[in-house]
């Protein structure tokens, strides 16, 4: 059977930039496709086996013990997989850590639903915003209170095209949204509290959320934390409380090998930052377009936004990049232009493809 999935293919090439759901590996995507006929020659398919089955154990047992691996996740912080995305992230964090008041950084649309939730069980005091222009920045020098239970901050803005690249030291409990960076470069996770990433950028299909929480933060709030949304529940039932969503914690997991054989997040990182820079020298050297975010600190190695000079041109250059297969680029409507969302799994010859439709889309209108 593997031998005649291994002959499928997609009907064209196409490069997708797409924000999310994210680009996959293509060896993670074949495997994946197996599984769901048949998975390990059990006569079963990964999608209808039983949770509880020592197979799908395994695999979920392994998804856990690749994250601690990759991420070299200290003693006393806990792995799990859970559902509802890193949206219901945004109010169980402050249902589990919240007494009395809380500091959040707003750097994007993410962040701002993420303060809007906190502020339904305490106080939250916005430290530092980048909405003067439009987040195109991201907030520096900033001081976190002392008498705060905690400090949230998004490391990446998958719209605005900003990311985080040196994290704040203090003594506050760190928590941080990593959705749509983590595992693109190494991070030192006992820096943080609670870091919590929906899967659908670098790690697999929509469905799944990780959370990586540091286990001596937990149990403070006087609260009643339903049972669901409560992270001890999902501790000790070791992301087995109820059906999780076991497709997509495989597909995790696959990709999860594909990043420790390419050599880690280290690896990684050099070719995140390869794809970044060959990207962001042709948005400006190009007569004809100019980067979001100006400052090259603040900008993402994930999204990259950017826009035409002459915006009247829009809808010529989407038709220049569909004619090169170029699929996802069309610009957030809050920031308009163009993104390209450069996830682990593209390849830089996508990146190359999209740099030479700009080449030539400015040789056509010079």
């Amino acid at each position: 059977m593997l031998q005649e999935m291994m002959t499928l293919k997609k009907s064209k090439m196409v490069h997708n930039f797409s924000a999310g759901p994210c680009i996959l590996p293509n060896e993670v995507m074949l495997k994946a496709a197996q599984s769901v006929v048949e998975y390990e020659n059990t006569g079963l398919s990964i999608i209808e086996m039983s949770h509880r089955s020592k197979e799908f154990v395994a695999v979920m047992d392994k998804a856990i013990a690749l994250v601690k691996e990759v991420l070299n996740v200290p003693e006393g912080y806990e792995v799990l997989f859970l559902q509802g995305g890193a949206s219901t992230q945004f109010l169980m964090v402050a249902m589990n850590l919240l007494k009395t008041k809380a500091a959040y950084v707003e750097t994007g649309a993410w962040a701002k639903k993420a303060i809007k939730e906190a502020k339904l069980y305490g106080e939250v005091e916005v430290i530092a915003s980048s909405a003067d222009k439009n987040f195109s920045y991201f907030p520096k020098g900033y001081t976190i209170p002392s008498d705060v239970d905690y400090v949230h901050i998004t490391s990446n803005n998958t719209i605005f095209g900003t990311q985080i690249k040196e994290f704040p030291k203090t003594d506050v409990p760190v928590v941080c949204d990593m959705s749509s960076d983590i595992f693109s470069k190494p991070v030192n996770v006992a820096d943080f509290d609670l870091i919590y990433a929906g899967a659908q950028k670098n790690l697999g299909p929509a469905g799944a959320t990780l959370v990586i929480v540091k286990s001596s933060i937990l149990g403070k709030v006087d609260r009643t934390i339903p049972t669901m949304l409560d992270y001890r529940t999902h501790i000790k039932k070791e992301s087995m409380f109820n059906t999780p969503p076991c497709f997509s914690i495989y597909v995790s997991m696959l990709t999860l090998e594909w990043l420790k054989d390419l050599g880690g997040v280290e690896a990684m990182e050099k070719i995140n930052n390869e794809k970044a820079a060959t990207l962001y020298a042709e948005i400006d050297r190009n007569s004809m377009f100019e980067g979001t975010v100006i400052d090259e600190e603040d900008r993402s190695c994930m999204n990259i936004t950017f826009v035409l000079k002459d915006e009247s041109k829009n809808a010529d250059f989407l038709a220049l990049a569909a004619e090169h297969n170029l699929s996802g680029i069309k610009g957030h409507r809050d920031v308009g232009g163009f993104r390209a969302s450069v996830y682990n799994a593209l390849p830089l010859s996508s990146v190359e493809a999209l740099v030479k439709c700009m080449q030539e889309f400015e040789s056509k209108n010079q």
